[in-house]
């Protein structure tokens, strides 16, 4: 017969189960079409179930789990209401639950009832304009109330700004969720701080402290380095060996995320750099991190002479420590041939968290670089340097002007001999662009505005290209352009913008935005007949929307373009080419046809269709082509496509028009001919058509399986006085 072993003897063989092994225990997580039984709601803020994520008119919502979250921003900020829980049993040391919305203590909150009385409450973390809708971790410890009754209740009763709150996953656990402040000190050694980034992760504020200040504060996507999508970095160069560092941020109690940060003079995966799988070839994107507009695009001589190859200088909105839009830096490139790029490193880092460094322009000025660029806590500040782009110093004088607006375009006018600021200004309930003058860049005067133009202005002085027959002498026209890709063509005697026509017009199409082009570009020789001496007017936008899935880089600029101003029938129009420059990077010429006499005819004359592979084994390619398309029958609805590695490029004979991935731009026939330009990179499709006269910026990451450029034609005879492909091969310094 078997003996039961004594009780102690049990609880030696069978060690108690720690507190940390409990299983948690849900509350609710709101995942059903209806709030969970027994939860009950008064008012009308909660509406009549959980929020499938965000409402109608409220920012995007994000940080809860799942699909479905307490909202109370149901008919806006001016609804109330209470959401109240069943009662529960109090089992585990903490109640962890996530929560944004509104700070009004009291009135937009989550409450804990013990006993018919609040002994916790939690509002979100909003009380001003701007905020974020992310809903982040809270614990209560409850301990102290364990094995008692509780109910949750969620209040709104605040009907101003932020007026609502959001709340999800209310759960029990013995570990508490919510971050705690964490810091890690280092000695600077080398150059680079390798941070892991996960895209989604929820964001973390990191700031950087030397002596006690805050050197250094953003925001990032930070992660276990195991559980990393990828590798960013901060670069430390502007410390000097040996500072010690202190690196602060919120982690979940326990983390060992930042001890195990490393240094190092590398970068982060340094031998796989600029060759990754989505990589553009030749278009400029980040090393890692988001880039939108471009900023200040600016040429600099050689000092040793004209002999030697200036810098051309391209600044840009940069986000260094993740792949979406946010901590607004100053990146910065050069190079000597507006193809082969360098990264500089950041140009310009913002003051302090929330005042960013937003977009400007940049000036050349006798051998110094003038910067002018939007402070978003300060105003309009001007920067200049004396290196060659790669330090700038402050002026003592910024914000050298306050107002509404951002986003500052310096420019010398050498008739009025003073210095130009056109800004964005919003003014009196209306979007204009405003111009200021200063004789020195420091003390800056209003003195006009012109309305209807939306961000990032630039404004330029062009030569007009008459027509070949005219002997007249070239005349000069200033171009006023705004972030959509609009433009109106006027005089401008230095205070005010008096446009030819009130209409705006129209060069680029698709995705494209916040274009700036270059000051002091290399002057053009200009004909004999001419009073002017014009510089080039080189281009580069921003191709918003061209995205990289999977990358530690999104976003990227347009090829850099030259515009000319032409004489049109509806007056002065630009049109833009790829510079000449590009074409020296091509590589094997993989399709030609040029024939001597007339042109090749393709299409089969018993059906009108063709569809032919003119190259194949293709990744990036750049194409030059005239057609002569002549409909068969006007009810045959005549198309000629460009199969670009499986994107559709698409001539409507009819209509004259130009479509790709539902970007249309109207382009009319010349002679019987349309003229084309076509690049394509490994995350767009630009083309050129009409001899410049169109210009479209197309997000296109290329079929992965299909390398071939081919042509087809329906209902229309097609003409190819010249076709030639050529292969693109990397840009990018191995």
């Amino acid at each position: 017969m078997k003996r039961a072993l004594p009780l102690l003897a049990l609880l030696c063989c069978s060690p108690l189960l720690a507190a940390d092994d409990r299983a948690e225990i849900l509350i609710a997580d709101f995942e059903g079409d209806t709030y969970p039984e027994g939860w009950k709601t008064t008012g009308t803020a909660f509406g009549k179930g959980p929020a499938r994520g965000t409402l109608p008119n409220q920012m995007a919502v994000s940080g809860f789990l799942g699909k479905g979250l307490v909202n109370s921003f149901t008919d806006g900020d001016a609804s109330t209401g209470t959401l109240t829980s069943p009662a529960f049993q109090i089992d585990r040391k903490y109640l962890n639950f996530l929560i944004g919305g509104g700070k009004h203590s009291g009135k937009t909150c989550v409450n804990l009832i013990v006993g018919g009385k609040a002994v916790r409450s939690a509002t979100g973390p909003n009380d001003k304009p701007g905020g974020s809708e992310r809903l982040d971790w809270r614990s209560w410890d409850v301990a102290e109330f364990e094995g008692k009754g509780a109910i949750i209740e969620i209040v709104d009763d605040e009907k101003g700004g932020w007026g609502h709150i959001n709340a999800d996953h209310f759960v029990q656990a013995d570990k508490k969720k919510q971050l705690e402040l964490t810091t890690h000190e280092i000695v600077v050694d080398r150059r680079y701080l390798h941070l892991p980034v996960k895209t989604g992760a929820p964001m973390k504020r990191m700031k950087f402290i030397v002596n006690g200040k805050v050197v250094r504060e953003f925001d990032i996507e930070l992660v276990d380095g195991g559980d990393a999508d990828f590798w960013t970095f901060a670069d430390l160069s502007a410390f000097p060996h040996k500072t010690t560092l202190t690196i602060e941020t919120t982690l979940v109690s326990g983390s060992n995320t930042l001890f195990a940060l490393t240094q190092s003079g590398d970068l982060p995966d340094s031998k796989k750099l600029y060759q990754e799988k989505h990589r553009p070839l030749f278009h400029y994107t980040s090393r890692r991190g988001w880039l939108n507009d471009p900023n200040g695009l600016v040429y600099a001589p050689d000092p040793r002479g004209a002999q030697y190859p200036g810098e051309w200088h391209l600044y840009y909105q940069h986000n260094p420590y993740g792949v979406n839009w946010g901590n607004m830096h100053w990146g910065h490139a050069t190079s000597k041939d507006l193809v082969h790029w360098k990264e500089e490193g950041i140009a310009l880092y913002p003051k302090k968290y929330g005042d960013w460094a937003f977009s400007g322009s940049a000036a050349y000025d006798g051998g110094e670089l003038v910067l002018a660029y939007t402070s978003t806590g300060r105003g309009e500040c001007i920067a200049t340097s004396k290196d060659g782009g790669r330090t700038l110093t402050e002026s003592d004088k910024n914000p050298v002007v306050k107002h509404v607006g951002r986003d500052p375009k310096l420019v010398w006018h050498a008739k009025a001999n003073h210095w130009v600021m056109a800004v964005y200004e919003e003014f009196e309930k209306k979007q204009w662009i405003a111009f200021y003058t200063s004789p020195d860049l420091k003390n800056w005067t209003f003195a006009s505005r012109i309305e209807g133009f939306y961000e990032c202005p630039d404004l330029f002085p062009m030569p007009v290209e008459l027509a070949e027959a005219s002997k007249l002498p070239t005349k000069e026209k200033w171009v006023l352009y705004g972030a959509d890709a609009r433009y109106i063509v006027g005089e401008f005697d230095g205070k005010e913008f008096k446009p030819d026509v009130k209409e705006k017009k129209q060069l680029w199409h698709g995705h494209f935005y916040a274009a700036q082009t270059f000051d002091n570009a290399p002057l053009i020789e200009a004909p004999l007949f001419s009073l002017i001496q014009p510089r080039r007017r080189v281009q580069i936008g921003w191709a918003n929307g061209v995205t990289f899935p999977g990358m530690p880089f999104n976003q990227q600029m347009t090829v850099p373009v030259e515009l000319s101003l032409h004489d049109e029938k509806d007056g002065s129009r630009l049109r833009a080419r790829p510079v000449k420059a590009l074409e020296s990077l091509r590589a094997e010429q993989v399709a030609s046809e040029r024939p001597l006499l007339g042109a090749i005819w393709l299409t089969n004359p018993k059906t009108a269709q063709l569809r032919k592979v003119v190259a194949e084994d293709l990744d990036a390619f750049d194409v030059q082509a005239t057609l002569i398309i002549r409909p068969v029958t006007a009810e045959a609805k005549p198309t000629v496509t460009f199969s670009l590695r499986g994107t559709e490029l698409v001539y409507d004979v009819a209509k004259k028009t130009l479509t790709c991935k539902g970007v249309t731009a109207s382009v009319p026939l010349r002679d019987g001919k349309l003229t084309l330009r076509i690049l394509v990179d490994r995350g767009s499709v630009e083309v050129f058509a009409d001899e410049g006269r169109v210009a479209m910026s197309i997000a296109a990451i290329p079929v992965e399986k299909n390398t071939k450029l081919e042509l087809h034609a329906a209902g229309a005879d097609l003409g190819v006085p010249e076709l030639s492909v050529w292969r693109m091969p990397t840009s990018w310094a191995k």
